[in-house]
């Protein structure tokens, strides 16, 4: 995940300042120069991290961090307070038409990922309940228009497009199109380069003056660090883009360009990309990401996912068994299928405040919850229904049934029977978010935050 050595080297500095039960302007300055260090590491444009040192220093020292009972605490306060302005202080949302269609023109260079993203969009934008069309604006690259549909029908977006017209023509009529049968969002997927050009960006600003889009979403690839910063500003002195959105931030990049390009554009990040499945987009939120980037978990964004993967029907459900005390070892299989349906089980896990750290060097991934799942297959009906009756022979047959160990099987009746207490001291409240921290976060998968073992998934 991007920021793991960020959050890493961050966490060594202040490590360091919290052994001190007071500390001197030389301690801070002597931090601050460690998450400088930490920060040009990550990539980060090196003006942008002397600047946000700068700034967290001056306040420590002008708010007088050093005279207060928790100092180290005080410290971290005001990091994550300047990282959440750095990355643009609030979410920014999308902006809307007056009138239908609101146009969103989505730009970049080849490769960055503009058409995947289109879809995305698109994706993102019917689950909140609205009409939204693609417009195949990329006239140039072989396949481009035919990707497009593809994953416009995998989104259930519908694709507008005219062939080789000319760019401007097509997003001209597709405006027309959209108002006539009542599209209310329209994203013009345009044509990219490989590198920025006079041509590519008189085009773009062709299709600007004729489509007059809302917004003008940059699409960058986030594993390109400190590049992606420069094509940010290139086009933003060009087009005057709205906003980015940054794909790949589930990949193995240092993040540079997440905390650089609000800084240096002045423009928002509006939306992340979280993974290569076309419903992993999220919202982006600056104070959120300061939280995870710092090792605090990010219990809100760990609500949403939640609340859009879990099945309100079988949340009931099982609702009503917890409180007839009938949770089943059926119950818990359907528990991890919706875990899955939220993303990579360390990432979501990483969400949970304390567990970031200890994830780090864990072997945590999607296959624990498959092993997890093979074993209650093995099982029977009435295996699944009474666990109770599943003595020493009965272990030997669900391990041998599934490829795994005796040990292996009694772990997971281990962790089955803790999370039945668990659930039973938590019966009580109302409302999905209850629910949430009753299966998720208190816990589906029998983790208590405070004294969670990664090995009790490694060895599975």
């Amino acid at each position: 995940m991007a920021f793991e050595g960020l959050s890493e080297k961050l966490g060594a500095a202040f490590k360091k300042i919290k052994s001190k039960g007071k500390l001197s302007e030389s301690d801070v300055k002597q931090a601050m120069r460690e998450v400088r260090l930490a920060l040009l590491e990550a990539d980060v444009n090196y003006k942008v991290a002397k600047d946000f040192t700068n700034k967290v220093t001056e306040r420590c020292i002008g708010e007088k961090v050093m005279e207060s009972l928790t100092p180290a605490q005080m410290v971290i306060k005001i990091v994550k307070e300047e990282l959440t302005e750095l990355m643009g202080g609030e979410n920014s949302r999308l902006d809307t038409a007056s009138r239908i269609p609101t146009i969103i023109m989505m730009c970049g260079l080849q490769g960055s990922g503009k058409t995947t993203h289109s879809a995305k969009l698109g994706k993102y934008l019917k689950e909140k309940g609205h009409r939204p069309m693609l417009v195949a604006c990329d006239i140039y690259r072989p396949a481009a228009i035919s990707q497009l549909k593809i994953v416009g029908e995998q989104v259930g977006v519908p694709v507008f497009e005219m062939g080789t017209e000319k760019p401007e023509k097509i997003a001209k009529e597709s405006i027309k199109y959209a108002r006539d049968y009542g599209y209310d969002y329209l994203i013009l997927d345009t044509a990219g380069r490989l590198h920025i050009d006079e041509e590519l960006m008189n085009e773009l600003k062709r299709v600007v003056a004729v489509a007059e889009p809302n917004e003008i979403l940059l699409v960058i690839d986030s594993m390109t660090g400190q590049d992606a910063v420069n094509v940010a500003k290139s086009f933003n002195e060009t087009l005057e883009i709205s906003g980015v959105i940054l794909t790949k931030l589930d990949g193995d990049t240092r993040g540079g360009a997440a905390l650089s390009v609000r800084e240096v554009t002045g423009k928002p990040i509006k939306f992340v990309g979280t993974g290569e499945k076309l419903g992993d987009l999220e919202e982006f939120h600056p104070d959120r990401m300061a939280s995870r980037i710092l090792g605090m978990g990010d219990v809100l964004s760990l609500i949403e996912k939640a609340e859009n993967a879990l099945d309100d029907k079988k949340a009931e459900e099982l609702e009503q068994k917890l409180k007839k005390n009938k949770f089943d070892l059926n119950d818990l299989l359907d528990q991890f299928q919706q875990i899955k349906k939220m993303g990579p089980l360390k990432q979501v896990l990483g969400m949970i405040p304390g567990l970031g750290k200890q994830l780090k060097d864990s072997d945590v991934d999607d296959k624990q919850l498959v092993r997890v799942e093979s074993i209650i297959y093995s099982m029977t009906k009435r295996e699944r229904e009474k666990p109770d009756i599943i003595n020493a022979s009965r272990k030997k047959r669900i391990a041998a049934g599934c490829g795994m160990k005796v040990e292996d099987v009694n772990r997971l009746l281990k962790q089955y029977e803790q999370m039945k207490k668990m659930f039973k001291q938590m019966n009580g409240g109302k409302g999905k978010n209850r629910r949430l921290l009753k299966g998720l976060g208190g816990n589906n998968l029998g983790i208590d935050p405070n004294t969670f073992d990664p090995s009790q998934f490694g060895g599975m």
